[in-house]
């Protein structure tokens, strides 16, 4: 793939709308690739948009809520987003001839932000073929796994990109599961009804740690590492947990796993719906310890396909991202112009 695929990354508009997103916390994700796509040097990218086999929409949905969204139009702001990318699409359908041949299928924006689903809904008929990758990849929400993409939240350190390490030997890993985090959305409720600040030393669930304690050094210590929806099905505490080593439990319904077209998550992680928030104890020590060993060790293997890095390097996160655009670009069909 590397060897042939193209992207065209579009010149017209400005920032920070446009060209520029956040780099760090929850939503760096966004902004890193929009670096990466515009960094001269990289071997991906189209000398030419007629080189192109993709055409990339630089276009920063969390920097439009950052510098546009205002309490008072809550209800009317998706509509505002909405026009900005619709002006947008107008003007590049105008000046360029890709957008026409394909009807958009061939074209794709990147977003982490919650309301990234959002943005291209306002007009169906223009952005049915887009499209779009996501972080908030909820197929009740009207993501399609055949056209979308899914993509892993990450959250960057203020002062770099995040680390990846081993953590604790998996010998030496004293909790069964673990979480820390705000209590917001359905799952997290449910998961702090039954386990939340319990006196049990297998399932150790907080709303804040203790003063003084380290997140990192939590999930290092801990077999299994709990990554339940919030408000919304995406969040970063499943990269978190591969950093360290910490076999994800994802307990999120209606989410499309990222990178699941080459991925086979069941092999590293374990997926429990909802309703069985419960049943969580029983559910993990009925794994075998060597089962468990296996997923982590497999963990450990895949933690370079979720691993950020400035330039991007061969099968990261960067790259799972590139491949997964390539393979819904392969069944396109350009128009006769």
């Amino acid at each position: 793939m590397m060897k042939t695929f193209k992207i065209w990354t579009y010149t017209e508009g400005d920032v920070p709308l446009m060209h520029y997103g956040p780099m760090k916390f929850v939503y760096s994700i966004e902004g890193d690739f929009i670096e990466e796509m515009e960094r001269k040097g990289n071997p991906i990218v189209a000398n030419h948009p007629d080189e192109a086999h993709a055409f990339f929409i630089p276009i920063s949905v969390t920097n439009i809520v950052h510098y546009l969204y205002t309490p008072d139009e809550h209800f009317g702001f998706v509509n505002r987003m909405q026009a900005i990318l619709e002006d947008y699409v107008s003007v590049i359908a105008e000046r360029y001839p890709y957008w026409n041949r394909s009807k958009g299928a061939d074209h794709f924006f990147v977003s982490c932000h919650d309301w990234g689903p959002f943005l291209a809904r306002g007009n169906p008929q223009l952005f049915e073929n887009f499209i779009r990758v996501l972080c908030n990849a909820n197929s009740a929400e009207g993501f399609i796994p055949s056209r979308d993409v899914s993509m892993t939240e990450s959250k960057a350190p203020f002062d770099g990109i995040p680390v990846v390490s081993s953590g604790h030997s998996p010998y030496n890993r004293s909790i069964l599961a673990f979480f820390a985090g705000g209590l917001h959305g359905d799952a997290r409720e449910r998961l702090f009804q039954y386990w939340g600040n319990k006196e049990d030393n297998d399932i150790q669930v907080y709303n804040y740690l203790p003063k003084g304690e380290n997140h990192t050094e939590w999930l290092s210590k801990s077999k299994y590492c709990l990554c339940p929806s919030g408000y919304e099905v995406a969040t970063s505490r499943l990269t978190e947990a591969i950093y360290v080593g910490c076999v994800p439990v994802i307990i999120k319904d209606h989410y499309v796993i990222p990178y699941s077209d080459v991925l086979d998550w069941s092999q590293f992680s374990v997926q429990v719906p909802v309703d069985d928030i419960p049943n969580l104890k029983r559910i993990l020590q009925e794994i075998p310890f060597s089962k468990y060993l296996e997923m982590q060790e497999r963990l450990i293997q895949v933690q370079r396909h979720f691993a950020v890095n400035i330039p991007a390097k061969h099968f990261d996160v960067f790259h799972m991202i590139f491949h997964s655009v390539w393979l819904r670009r392969l069944n396109v069909r350009l128009l006769k112009s």
